[in-house]
């Protein structure tokens, strides 16, 4: 199989896992979403797939929007905090202390998942 096709079928793969998805949250969440998703199933399995593929790529694109407007606006924050008050040496400490918080917590988590991966390990080979 051809690494370009490969590629594409995950992707694609994951539009409709994300379609699907969105379609049973808003079933879920809106009446008429769930009527209009019901009666969507009457369908061929190919469309039903290009449906779920194309409603999977609008969400896609949604959440990379958003989460590009939140990194602008943590972008934009920064850097007026940063404006808007006189360089000072006394903040370098609570930076650094910042980051060593944060890769203490990442080295926890890399641990605990270190343990989670070796409980399941030994429980697969119990079975």
């Amino acid at each position: 199989m051809d690494s370009n096709n490969l590629v594409q079928f995950l992707q694609s793969g994951f539009h409709v896992s994300l379609g699907a998805t969105t379609a049973l949250i808003e079933s879920l969440q809106d009446p008429q979403k769930r009527e209009e998703n019901f009666s969507q199933l009457n369908t061929s399995f190919d469309q039903q797939l290009a449906t779920l593929e194309e409603k999977g790529k609008i969400t896609e694109q949604e959440a990379r929007s958003y989460l590009e407007s939140i990194w602008a606006q943590s972008n934009d924050s920064g850097s007026s905090a940063s404006a808007g008050s006189p360089t000072n040496t006394s903040a370098t400490p609570s930076t650094s202390v910042t980051n060593a918080n944060t890769q203490q917590e990442i080295e926890e988590l890399t641990a605990q998942i270190a343990a989670l991966r070796t409980e399941l390990e030994q429980q697969r080979q119990s079975q």
